[in-house]
């Protein structure tokens, strides 16, 4: 597995005998945007296992798997729409 950095996102790649994508990692400003959820929040629903937690990628670094936020935003669109 490698890292990949292009315009500011992560990028989890697997290398075979050549790069095939598998997972887009996204920093806070963009989980803060797809959600609409301040970092305060973000970080509470996380300690109450109500948000996907986040991947350290370094001392200070930490991003989340795109896909996960998207589901997480996905079933409160659905969950709104049932009610």
């Amino acid at each position: 597995m490698i890292y990949l950095i292009f315009n500011s996102v992560f990028y989890l790649m697997k290398q075979t005998n050549k790069l095939e994508f598998i997972m887009r990692l996204i920093r806070m400003k963009e989980v803060m945007y797809l959600t609409g959820l301040s970092r305060p929040s973000i970080y509470r629903l996380m300690k109450d296992g109500l948000f996907p937690n986040s991947i350290d990628l370094g001392e200070r670094s930490v991003a989340w798997v795109d896909e996960e936020v998207q589901d997480w935003v996905e079933q409160k669109i659905n969950s709104a729409r049932s009610n």
